[in-house]
């Protein structure tokens, strides 16, 4: 007689805690409008198809070139190399005749009538010891005096000594040679066989050049990063980034810090998935599908395949991209993204071949709504089993 009331009584419980059953996160219709709360953008919900897959193919992350550019003159040449502070350079002098300023017997060259067409005219040369450039920049030469050579090219270094020497030598040639460039040389360290101060060859030297000078890296590919200190300015790219995009592996300047850094990139999977896990990418690029695949795909009894998603931050002018009428892409910083899989749709799993994902990516799959209702039924079923045993009890001492 007291079924009723008590059958009533639970199921009004039920209802009122149906809102506290326990849950892997969010449902595909909570993270729709959760993106817009209050009237406020809370992040930009972005589906995964052809027009955001095309969107992301043509934007990416800053990298080596927005942060450096090339770096070099008119037409992306390579950079000059300057004399600086602290190079050790040689200078070698030639002068006609055998009797100049610089003639000796030990460096007279002689020449010959055949050699210049009439008479014995003959030359000399002399070279000046190795010495480093001083602290004011200059250098000293016999006849010429102190000569300032810090900040110029050896051409522009021989050509000033050369005007120093005019009326006192007798048609001087000068040949600056710099044996140590230290000012011109850049530094290289981190995961690389041999970390040392590189010095950068007149033709020009990029990233990937002075790393192979360096020895190469000693890590994986896809678990390498390089990171470019210059002046004040800092950037890193993966290594992967370098050898896809010529762009990206920009010439080296004197003063440069390269650092070469083993990054484990990685990505989290929650939710319905057959393995709630933090797990490393094993290859350059990695994509959704794959990443899916490597956590034990989706769970037939509980995920909804509608609501495959990836929370990411994206730069700016990405989320720009993606939609222009967004506002969060004009506060200039870092925007909260969600992308949306649908894979009830058949496409669904060629976009997920085609979406790369990033290091920090999170997964999550969310419940389909019948698991939500089936926990439900097993609640009711948990509370009503104990009344249904004890009225079945009861009617049979009854009878």
């Amino acid at each position: 007689m007291f079924l009723k009331p008590l059958a009533s009584a639970c199921a009004l419980l039920l209802l009122a805690g149906c809102g506290a059953l326990p849950s892997s996160g969010p449902s595909v219709s909570e993270v729709r409008s959760a993106a817009y709360d209050d009237d406020a953008s809370n992040y930009l919900l972005v589906d995964i198809d052809l027009r955001a897959l095309d969107q992301l193919a043509t934007l990416r992350p800053t990298g080596m070139y927005d942060s450096f550019g090339d770096q070099g003159p008119a037409g992306g040449a390579a950079p000059d190399v300057r004399i600086g502070v602290g190079d050790a350079v040689a200078v070698s002098i030639w002068e006609v005749g055998g009797a100049g300023l610089f003639a000796g017997p030990a460096a007279s060259l002689r020449g010959t009538a055949a050699d210049v067409g009439a008479g014995d005219v003959g030359s000399s040369t002399a070279t000046i010891p190795s010495q480093i450039v001083s602290a004011d920049g200059d250098i000293t030469v016999p006849f010429a005096g102190r000569v300032h050579v810090a900040g110029l090219t050896p051409a522009q270094a021989e050509a000033a000594i050369r005007g120093r020497l005019e009326g006192k030598a007798m048609e001087p040639q000068v040949l600056v040679t710099v044996l140590s460039s230290i000012s011109g040389s850049v530094s290289v360290m981190g995961e690389v066989t041999g970390g040392a101060r590189i010095p950068l060859s007149v033709r020009g030297d990029r990233l990937l050049d002075v790393i192979a000078t360096a020895g190469g890296i000693k890590t994986a590919v896809h678990e390498t990063t390089i990171q470019l200190t210059r002046d004040n300015r800092t950037a890193s790219a993966p290594l992967q980034a370098l050898l896809d995009d010529p762009r990206e592996n920009v010439y080296a300047r004197p003063g440069d810090v390269i650092t070469v850094s083993r990054e484990t990139r990685t990505f989290t999977v929650l939710g319905a998935a057959g393995q709630n896990a933090e797990l490393p990418f094993t290859s350059a690029v990695m994509t959704l599908a794959q990443a899916m695949g490597r956590s034990g795909g989706l769970l037939d009894g509980r995920s909804d395949a509608q609501g495959v998603f990836v929370f990411r931050f994206e730069q700016p002018q990405i989320a720009r991209g993606l939609d222009p009428r967004s506002p969060l892409a004009e506060s200039g910083q870092m925007v909260p993204v969600v992308y949306r899989l649908d894979l009830k749709d058949p496409r669904g799993y060629f976009y997920a071949q085609r979406f790369a994902l990033r290091s920090g990516d999170v997964i999550y799959i969310s419940n389909a709504p019948f698991s939500e209702l089936q926990k439900v039924f097993n609640l009711f079923g948990s509370l009503t089993s104990p009344i249904l045993t004890g009225a079945g009890a009861y009617n049979a001492v009854k009878d």
